[in-house]
């Protein structure tokens, strides 16, 4: 058996469900922007500051090259993990891809005030469109399945679950 990726955008719940969907499957958890954190010894923000998204697109390619290889478990890949067709193929060769969706207000109110989100700076709810907007042909053909991630934890929980027929 191998990963189940998760994909969405920034507050879709990839990290909060990914971590009760391992828990509940008795299988580890990786989170890409964690592993990049850790490794770079650096926030995420803080890549984007001082070395730019492309320094950040780099270190996330090799932190799911990594995941990819490692023990088959539970994965919040970053939001915009999708925009490189390597990671693409490193993740769908290695497990099922599952794309979290949400309305925008939801993911909007998940993400309010959260200083942790380097491309939505200044520009609030209109900037997390206009991202949702450029990525959705990608993550649409990236996924394996589509969940809908409206709703409590443990139903889009359940419903990951149920898409990926694992238990």
């Amino acid at each position: 058996m191998g990963h189940i990726w998760l994909i969405g955008m920034m507050g879709s719940g990839k990290s909060t469900v990914g971590r009760l969907l391992a828990d509940r499957l008795g299988r580890p958890f990786y989170d890409t922007d964690a592993i990049i954190e850790r490794s770079s010894g650096s926030s995420i923000a803080e890549i984007f500051e001082h070395s730019g998204e492309a320094a950040f697109r780099e270190r996330e390619r090799a932190a799911i090259a990594e995941v990819a290889v490692a023990p088959s478990g539970v994965v919040a890949a970053g939001g915009g993990a999708v925009l490189d067709v390597l990671n693409v193929d490193a993740m769908k060769a290695s497990g099922s891809v599952v794309l979290l969706t949400a309305d925008a207000g939801i993911l909007a109110a998940r993400v309010a005030g959260a200083a942790d989100r380097p491309l939505l700076s200044e520009s609030g709810d209109r900037g997390l469109r206009a991202i949702e907007r450029a990525r959705a042909a990608f993550y649409r053909a990236a996924a394996d399945a589509v969940v809908d991630a409206n709703g409590s934890i443990g139903t889009v929980t359940d419903r990951v679950e149920a898409a990926c027929n694992v238990s």
